[in-house]
């Protein structure tokens, strides 16, 4: 928890940070804090250069998601149809002829071995 307490401190410096890259959407996505709270979160420990370059990944992964808003919308609606065949009722073994291969046998039906 003790990286916790210092996290605190280096958040309140890299925020500054990026108040002053406001126009940068890149430096603006993922703050190093958000970054140590996901690491909070998941229990991993990270080193403060490496906050810094997972910082740099979260930014570079939403803004591949902000590239898939420009993807334009299809409107089309595709006739649903039943690839299913229809149930078709027939006629079945009776219970003698089912059990007739079986080893061995019980009240009906088949005995299997015994699980424990």
């Amino acid at each position: 928890m003790s990286d916790t307490s210092e996290s605190t401190g280096d958040a309140a410096g890299g925020e500054s940070g990026d108040a002053d890259s406001p126009d940068g959407s890149d430096a603006a996505a993922v703050d190093a804090e958000e970054v140590r709270h996901v690491a909070e979160l998941a229990r991993v420990r990270l080193a403060d250069d490496e906050v810094d370059e997972f910082a740099a990944q979260f930014g570079d992964i939403l803004d591949y998601f902000e590239a898939l808003d420009e993807v334009p919308e299809t409107e089309r609606e595709e006739d649903l149809v039943n690839v299913m065949r229809p149930d078709e009722v027939e006629a079945g073994l009776t219970q003698a002829e089912a059990l007739s291969n079986a080893e061995e046998t019980e009240d009906g039906y088949f005995v299997g071995p015994k699980v424990s």
